[in-house]
C-alpha cells in the first residue's frame, strides 16, 4: 500500500478555512491523503464553520484549534497557507517538504445578519472544495 501524503493546512486561528480545507480533503481523498490543520494561534473551530461543513455531510465538530507548536515535531509532504497573515509569519512551514499559499476570504468578516454570515462562510466552502478538487482531485499520470 502506498503511503498517503501528509497535508498541512494553516490559517491565523485555525477556526474556519484550515478546519473545512482538513475536513473536505479528509471526505473527498483520504483515501490518498492525510490532512491536518493548525494555526499561528489557538482559538476554537468556529460554530458556523461546523454548521455548512455539516450541511453537505462533513462533520468537523469534533476537530479543534491547534497551533504550528503542536506539530514541530511532525514531517508534511505540502503545507498550505489559506490566508495572508498565516502567510506572512509563516512563508515556509517547517517540517514541510513544501509549502505553498493559496489565500481565501476570511468567512467571518461578512457584515449582516447571522444568514448572511453563514452565506459568506457557504461561498467560502464551496471555494476551497473547488480548488481542492482542482489540486488534489486528478490523479497523477502514469
Amino acid at each position: 500500500m502506498t503511503p498517503r501524503t501528509r497535508v498541512l493546512f494553516v490559517c491565523t486561528a485555525n477556526a474556519a478555512r484550515s478546519q473545512m480545507a482538513e475536513g473536505l480533503l479528509r471526505a473527498k481523498y483520504g483515501d490518498r491523503y492525510e490532512a491536518f490543520s493548525a494555526g499561528t494561534r489557538q482559538t476554537k473551530v468556529s460554530t458556523s464553520a461546523i454548521a455548512v461543513m455539516q450541511e453537505i455531510g462533513i462533520d468537523i465538530s469534533h476537530h479543534r484549534s491547534k497551533t504550528l507548536d503542536e506539530f514541530r515535531r511532525t514531517s508534511f509532504d505540502l503545507a498550505v497557507t489559506l490566508c495572508d497573515k498565516a502567510n506572512a509569519i509563516c512563508p515556509i512551514v517547517s517540517g514541510a517538504k513544501k509549502t505553498i499559499h493559496h489565500g481565501f476570504t476570511d468567512p467571518h468578516i461578512v457584515p449582516g445578519t447571522d444568514e448572511t454570515l453563514l452565506d459568506g462562510y457557504r461561498r467560502v466552502r464551496d471555494e476551497i472544495a473547488g480548488w481542492i478538487d482542482v489540486e488534489f482531485g486528478p490523479l497523477p499520470r502514469k
